[in-house]
């Protein structure tokens, strides 16, 4: 086990210095693109302006012919690309394939200046990212970046989950962690095949009747992915880093969207993937906090001073562990309200 006090330096000669605060900026939605699509690199100009943050996918739904395409892609559309205050991030492909090493080497030569993040997939264990790190810490002593590359890892196997505290803590790169729900449910044999959401068959069911125990009795749809998104959330929050769910596989079902958004939102997350544009504005909506809920809080804040007590509001009881609620909810607001102009209005910041 290193020494605390080496865990801040870096792990390559000439390397940039470690971050020792990972930066929360807006990050409501993750906007995967296709790089190796003409199509979708000549809409990224357009996009950029809408999203928090833009990600290039080379992994999961690149053709194994199109590997190269997506990478050089990628490459082209970070070079070309003036992302202002969007953050640019990249999907490589997993450790075990082979073209995980040749995603990292080349992207981190080419744009490794313009890139915020690279999330690495399938990750099971604190050793993929000791490995990650060694590299980046190589590759950016070679290359002489200035600011470190974070790593963002996705929880995609019944092995990460059960490690996903430890990698967690991993490095000081590491920026967060997403829900990545369809490579885990085969990982642990679930017996569904829908990308993230609730299930019609995973139920609690009302109990019957006893004056009529064939009357029909209510039924409940559940959550599949609670636990392991609270335990995610615990994960994050304990290390510094951000907690974002992942993919919501059925575009046309904006309604059941939302709502699994704002389960992950209400559970703690920052942010979530969109996978399609119709999905960017759900994220928007969603991880914004609500209006009401804002000009609440400040108003809670304002009554409670020094933040000690407790006071009356509107029939309700605050005290030191609400007005860190409300401190949560308005930090949020300020920090969003920066970058949206109607935001800020709505707010009244």
């Amino acid at each position: 086990m290193r020494s605390p006090k080496h865990f801040f330096q870096p792990l390559a000669l000439g390397a940039p210095e470690p971050a020792r605060e990972i930066p929360f900026k807006p990050s409501r939605m993750i906007h995967f693109f296709a790089p190796n699509s003409e199509k979708m690199r000549s809409k990224v100009p357009s996009i950029v302006p809408k999203v928090d943050v833009l990600l290039g996918n080379l992994e999961d739904a690149v053709a194994a012919d199109q590997k190269e395409a997506a990478r050089a892609g990628f490459i082209e559309v970070a070079a070309s690309t003036d992302f202002g205050d969007t953050q640019l991030w990249t999907r490589v492909n997993s450790l075990d394939s082979p073209w995980f090493l040749d995603d990292v080497m080349q992207i981190v030569e080419k744009v490794g200046e313009k890139l915020d993040v690279i999330m690495v997939p399938k990750v099971e264990g604190a050793w993929d990212i000791h490995y990650v790190d060694r590299l980046l810490a190589q590759l950016e002593a070679r290359h002489g970046l200035k600011k470190p590359i974070l790593v963002h890892a996705i929880l995609e196997t019944a092995l990460g989950v059960a490690n996903v505290e430890e990698i967690a803590g991993a490095s000081p790169r590491m920026q967060g962690l997403s829900l990545g729900p369809a490579d885990l449910a085969a990982s642990r044999r679930m017996k569904t095949t829908r990308v993230g959401g609730g299930h019609p068959g995973y139920l609690v069911r009302q109990d019957p009747n006893p004056d009529d125990p064939e009357a029909p009795r209510a039924t409940a749809q559940q959550d599949l992915w609670h636990y392991t998104l609270a335990r995610m959330v615990d994960a994050c929050v304990a290390n510094g880093i951000l907690p974002y769910y992942g993919p919501f596989g059925d575009i046309r079902d904006t309604v059941a969207c939302e709502d699994q958004f704002r389960n992950a939102f209400l559970l703690g997350c920052v942010g979530a993937w969109s996978l399609h544009p119709v999905q960017i504005g759900i994220a928007k909506k969603v991880f914004s906090p609500p209006v009401d809920e804002v000009k609440w809080a400040m108003r809670v804040i304002e009554a409670m001073g020094d933040g000690t007590g407790a006071v009356m509001l509107d029939g309700k009881m605050q005290d030191d562990a609400t007005v860190k609620q409300c401190r949560v909810v308005v930090e949020l607001a300020q920090m969003l309200a920066e970058k949206d102009a109607d935001l800020k209005e709505a707010y009244g910041l």
